[in-house]
């Protein structure tokens, strides 16, 4: 049975975010993610882990201005210098969750634009490294240009090309189950062509980014497929609740009592 992360940024907004967690435990999950911890101490985001027996299972490293509608660094060249402080910045809060993969955002930049594209490549390389020092995994997550119009990164295939092209042990594919339908289709062939290179998971229904099964998609199809392909990481659940968190938990129903408390990598 896939072992699910509660996205606290999308999920329990009901709750101010540090009481996310508790939320999160006593609705069965073990694991959570979301976007950004960078508002809170890392102490405190890792106090709660702790007391509520979660597994962080992945967050973003700083995408710059977010309110200002910067989405990432890695592609802009005139922005790296920036990027490797926020490399630091995340690796404090790595440290202290225990959290095992690191997302780096791309960035708004045209992607048919070589400055940009060498300076994503250069970005990702050495953030890839820099991770690997300290024995995380980086991944990148295509992201389609209905949700985010612009994203440098918008194409599995292109994302799939530049990981099996740098050749980093480290460098992964966060594959998303609604990104991939509507850049897409055909999610389960995609799946079995790029499961070596996953790294994480997510899931969403399609059109609305709702709960799982509430969309066009075979969303309890696609999860018993990653087990048939072997996949033992997490599934971030990075949907927005139609009518509360708590309130559309029903297709999380059968698969609560497998969700264990161990560490998946």
């Amino acid at each position: 049975m896939p072992h699910f992360a509660a996205n606290l940024t999308l999920m329990f907004t009901e709750h101010a975010f540090l009481d996310r967690f508790a939320a999160a435990a006593e609705a069965g999950f073990t694991a959570v993610e979301f976007l950004f911890p960078y508002d809170h101490p890392p102490q405190a985001i890792a106090e709660r882990l702790a007391r509520h027996g979660l597994t962080q299972a992945l967050f973003n490293l700083p995408p710059g201005d977010w309110a200002a509608g910067e989405r990432g660094l890695a592609a802009l060249p005139d922005r790296f210098a920036e990027l490797q402080a926020g490399v630091e910045t995340g690796l404090t809060y790595a440290k202290a969750t225990g959290v095992a993969r690191l997302h780096l955002m791309a960035g708004m930049a045209d992607a048919a634009d070589p400055d940009a594209q060498t300076a994503y490549r250069r970005a990702v390389a050495w953030t890839a490294e820099r991770l690997g020092r300290e024995g995380l995994d980086l991944v990148l997550e295509p992201i389609n240009a209905r949700n985010m119009p612009g994203y440098f990164l918008d194409d599995f295939d292109a994302a799939a090309a530049l990981i099996r092209d740098l050749a980093l042990p480290n460098l992964k594919l966060q594959f998303d189950l609604y990104h991939c339908q509507i850049l897409h289709g055909d999610v389960t062939m995609r799946l079995r062509d790029l499961m070596p290179l996953v790294g994480h998971v997510q899931t969403a229904s399609v059109p609305a980014r709702h709960e799982p099964g509430t969309g066009e998609m075979n969303d309890a199809f696609l999860f018993a497929e990653l087990d048939r392909l072997g996949y033992a990481g997490f599934v971030g659940c990075e949907y927005n609740p139609a009518a509360g968190t708590e309130a559309g938990l029903g297709w999380f129903a059968p698969y609560r009592a497998s969700q264990g408390r161990e560490i998946t990598r």
